[in-house]
């Protein structure tokens, strides 16, 4: 079993990293700038928009991925976004399954209706995870330039914790 708590500040470095490798690798995430440490922190540990962010343990109690929610002022209050981030090298299989266990938990709990997964179209990787998750496409952003002006549509999915709700 992955172990899986909350996001603290000592786990900010090791996280940052994980994310910069992803963006260095390119196409499978929407960022294409590194972040510093500071900014991560803001982002995925101190920010306002922030609901919870959870971290996977591998067997030595490394970070090997974190799991990401909050607000997102395009939807719903009763919809919080999510982001998904796990090490390449080595991988900790099962990684993203269990952070969404806790996720999910945490955002029915905290009485949300659905969360939303926007995902580049190219990331094939990212879109199977949200699938595999139970996820359902519902809406497409055609042709959101990267910084070197490439079009790459976003694919939105959906995830319902309760019924008759959507984002």
């Amino acid at each position: 079993m992955i172990a899986v708590r909350p996001m603290m500040q000592e786990d900010v470095a090791v996280a940052c990293q994980i994310l910069n490798d992803i963006i260095a690798i390119g196409g499978t995430t929407a960022f294409e700038t590194p972040f510093s440490e500071a900014l991560f922190a803001q982002a995925y540990l101190t920010g306002a928009d922030q609901i919870c962010c959870h971290v996977a343990l591998d067997e030595q109690g490394e970070v090997a991925g974190f799991q990401w929610l909050g607000t997102h002022e395009e939807l719903p209050d009763d919809c919080a976004d999510i982001a998904t981030f796990s090490r390449r090298e080595p991988a900790l299989k099962g990684a993203g399954r269990a952070l969404f266990a806790e996720t999910s938990t945490r955002a029915t709990a905290l009485g949300f209706h659905s969360i939303n997964a926007t995902i580049r179209a190219d990331n094939r990787m990212g879109l199977s995870y949200y699938d595999k998750m139970g996820f359902r496409d519902y809406s497409v952003a055609y042709g959101v330039p990267l910084r070197d002006g490439t079009p790459v549509d976003r694919i939105s999915k959906r995830y319902e914790l309760k019924k008759d709700t959507a984002c």
